[in-house]
């Protein structure tokens, strides 16, 4: 005779949870990659180069993998040559003023000084914290200081990072003169056939021909002819200065052509046997490559790198594949976006990339 507990042992499982967590899988896709993280034993009897760093990440998944198809995506960029001219891909860089606030300036610096990148677009801070750094220091501080305290002080807070006020001031100091000459050579040029019209671009090679210190990125941009956008010029530091000059010049002032800047940068674009995109950040440096891009019916490829978030609808945080739809990136072109702040990540990608000894001579 059965017993309660004998019972008991017999009694199947529901068919339906059965059915549910032991689901037969299909078979796996042909060239699956299995996920594989960085194994430190392999590296006991020596240091990991950065370059094994990063190809390690490639397949750690999340946005490590991400960071792995960035790193493919620009040796692509930089790989590629066209078979009847040898031109190589034209490459947009674009960033955020805070990166220039941030030490990234150096490992921006060091793509325009070895010509790593055809163009760049940036904003305002982005062009004079550049050469306010020339003139003086920027320190390390805190995001929880006190807004109040550091006004009190004269200092003034990007995140973490502290810049004395009076950094602006030398930069008024240095900047105002060269205002003044270049409104001066404004003026004479209208009695001549060929008269000057300043764009952002125009101004930018100036004062980094004025700079004339191998720390500026915009030095580099001078020396090696590599045109900067920046069609929100005024808005920063730079254009108060200009709010100032044009009391001290009345009548007269600078006049600043963006519509020939604007031909400029599309036409760059246009004519480009290929284009690639890298762009820290988002808003206005980000739209301006892409716009440009779609000139040409999009860009072969394009890397992005920001924090932003998509669900607010802002091209900030769009996905490349919202680029697509606008024929700002190519349908079948190659696309990533890095959901990482700039500074943890772009200096890893650039050593793994545009820093490899190989492909430094392979540019050249």
């Amino acid at each position: 005779m059965s017993t309660p507990h004998n019972d008991a042992l017999h009694i199947k499982a529901p068919s339906g949870a059965t059915a549910a967590v032991l689901k037969p899988s299909e078979p796996v896709p042909e060239g699956a990659q299995e996920v594989r993280g960085i194994d430190f034993n392999d590296y006991a009897d020596r240091s990991v180069t950065v370059e094994e760093l990063v190809s390690g990440m490639a397949n750690m998944g999340f946005q490590a993998t991400s960071v792995g198809e960035a790193v493919r995506i620009i040796n692509g960029m930089r790989s590629w040559q066209d078979p009847e001219t040898s031109e190589k891909t034209t490459i947009f860089l674009g960033y955020t003023s805070n990166l220039i606030s941030s030490g990234l300036r150096e490992t921006l610096r060091y793509l325009v000084e070895h010509k790593h990148v055809s163009a760049v677009v940036t904003t305002a801070g982005g062009i004079e914290e550049d050469f306010i750094k020339c003139l003086g220091p920027t320190y390390l501080g805190s995001f929880s200081s006190s807004g109040a305290a550091l006004r009190a002080k004269g200092m003034n807070r990007i995140g973490n990072l502290i810049v004395p006020n009076s950094n602006y001031c030398a930069f008024e100091d240095w900047v105002v003169p060269i205002l003044d000459r270049m409104l001066e050579e404004q003026e004479a040029s209208k009695k001549t056939n060929q008269p000057i019209y300043w764009t952002p671009s125009k101004v930018i090679s100036r004062l980094g021909k004025e700079i004339n210190d191998e720390r500026s990125v915009y030095y580099w941009a001078w020396k090696n002819n590599i045109p900067v956008f920046c069609p929100a010029l005024t808005d920063g530091s730079l254009g108060d200065m200009m709010y100032f000059h044009t009391f001290k010049s009345s009548p007269e002032q600078l006049r600043l052509d963006t519509i020939e800047d604007l031909r400029k940068i599309n036409t760059i674009a246009v004519r480009a046997k290929r284009t690639g995109m890298v762009v820290l950040g988002g808003g206005l440096v980000k739209h301006h490559i892409a716009n440009a891009c779609l000139m040409r019916n999009g860009a072969e490829s394009a890397v992005y790198i920001n924090t932003a978030q998509e669900f607010d609808g802002s091209d900030a945080g769009a996905r490349p594949d919202e680029a697509v739809s606008w024929g700002k990136i190519k349908v079948d072109g190659e696309s990533v976006k890095v959901y990482a702040e700039a500074t943890v990540v772009f200096p890893m990608i650039v050593a793994a990339t545009f820093a490899q000894p190989q492909r430094r001579e392979a540019r050249k």
